[in-house]
C-alpha cells in the first residue's frame, strides 16, 4: 500500500501572525518525530487530510497548516472586506517563520505540491538553515513566462476553452495580464461580477486538466471558489511578489542557493507545466536534487503512481 493510514492531528491551533490575520495550523504522527511542513497549492487552495498519509507517522511530525486566507486560517479570502495587500510571498515566508519557532522546530524536511513547491523553494533559498530536506511535486517556480503559459499559452491546445475563458474579460482587457484582468473583476464591489469572473477563472483552472469543466467538486462551493480564483489571480497578476527579474523566474535564478539541501521532484511526465523545462532546469541548477519523473500523469499529486513516489521520498529522509 503505498498511502500510510489515515491520521487524526494530536495538536492544532490558531497562530496570530499579524496584519489582523490567524494562520490555522496542525500537527500529526509522532510529536517527538523529524519535523516535516507540509506547504499545500493554489495559492488559496488549503491543506487536506490527504496530505498526511505522505509521511510515515511513527518517523514524522507531521505539520500542516492552511496559508492566509484560506481553509479554516481568517480572515478569508472569500469574504470581500478581506485585506489580500497583506497576503504575499514575504508574508507567508514569515508566518512559516512565526510557525517554525511556536512550535520548537529548528530545522524541518519541507513538502510542497504546485504553488507550495514555489513557497517552497522560496523559502529554503531565504531560510535555508531551517530547510533539511525539499520534497516537491506538481514543481513550479512561479516565473511570468509559467504565468503566461498557464493563461494564454494553453489557449492553444484548448481554444474552445479558451475562447470563454476571454469573453470574460472587457475587450481591453484581453490582451494584457489576464490574471491581473480576472483580479480586477474578483475585487469588484458587484457580487454579481466578483462570481461571474471566478466562475470563468475557475472553469478555465478545470479546462486545462484532464477533466472537463466544473468537473472538480471544491469548485461548486462558491465561498471556496471567490477565495480560490481571488487567490490565485492576486498572486498570478502580481508576480507571485518574487520581486524584480521574475520574468524568467526568481527562484530559478537563485537556484544555486539550494546547495547543500537534498530535494526529491516527482513530476508527472504530462504536466503542462514541464512545457517550459522548469522542473528540469531547476534540478540541473540544483545541486544535490533528484528528478523523479511519472509515466503518464499530470498535474496530479494525488494518482497512485505519484504518492508511491512521494512516500518513497518521505521514507527516504526519515532517517537522516
Amino acid at each position: 500500500m503505498a498511502l500510510y493510514p489515515e491520521i487524526e492531528p494530536h495538536d492544532r491551533g490558531m497562530l496570530d501572525v499579524g496584519d489582523g490575520n490567524h494562520v490555522y495550523w496542525e500537527t500529526c504522527g509522532n510529536p517527538r518525530g523529524k519535523p516535516a511542513l507540509v506547504l499545500h497549492g493554489g495559492p488559496g487552495s488549503g491543506c487536506t487530510p490527504y496530505f498526511r498519509r505522505l509521511f510515515d507517522p511513527a518517523l514524522y511530525r507531521i505539520v500542516l497548516l492552511d496559508q492566509r486566507g484560506c481553509g479554516r486560517s481568517t480572515p478569508h479570502a472569500g469574504v470581500y472586506e478581506t485585506d489580500m495587500s497583506v497576503n504575499t510571498t514575504p508574508h507567508l515566508i514569515a508566518d512559516l517563520e512565526l510557525l517554525r519557532r511556536h512550535l520548537g522546530i529548528e530545522r524541518w524536511l519541507v513538502w510542497g505540491v504546485s504553488w507550495g513547491a514555489v513557497l517552497g523553494l522560496r523559502y529554503a533559498q531565504t531560510h535555508p538553515e531551517a530547510v533539511s530536506e525539499l520534497v516537491l511535486t506538481g514543481v513550479a517556480t512561479g516565473s511570468d513566462a509559467e504565468v503566461t503559459l498557464l493563461t494564454r499559452g494553453l489557449g492553444k491546445i484548448f481554444p474552445e476553452d479558451f475562447e470563454r475563458f476571454l469573453a470574460g474579460l472587457p475587450d481591453d482587457e484581453r490582451s494584457g495580464n489576464l490574471a491581473a484582468a480576472y483580479n480586477r473583476l474578483i475585487e469588484s464591489p458587484d457580487p454579481a461580477v466578483r462570481e461571474r469572473a471566478a466562475r470563468a477563472w475557475t472553469d478555465w483552472e478545470t479546462a486545462i486538466v484532464p477533466a472537463p469543466p466544473r468537473s472538480v467538486p471544491r469548485y461548486e462551493d462558491p465561498v471556496f471558489r471567490l477565495a480560490f480564483a481571488r487567490t490565485v489571480t492576486h498572486y498570478f497578476g502580481n508576480d507571485h511578489f518574487l520581486g524584480e527579474g521574475n520574468d524568467e523566474g526568481v527562484v530559478l535564478r537563485d537556484a544555486p542557493l539550494l546547495k547543500g539541501i537534498p530535494g526529491t521532484l516527482v513530476q508527472g511526465s504530462l504536466d503542462l507545466g514541464n512545457l517550459l523545462g522548469v522542473v528540469w532546469r531547476l534540478h540541473h541548477a540544483w545541486p544535490g536534487s533528484e528528478l523523479v519523473l511519472v509515466d503518464d500523469v499530470g498535474h496530479n499529486a494525488g494518482a497512485p503512481s505519484m504518492a508511491a513516489e512521494l512516500v518513497k521520498a518521505t521514507d527516504k529522509y526519515a532517517v537522516r
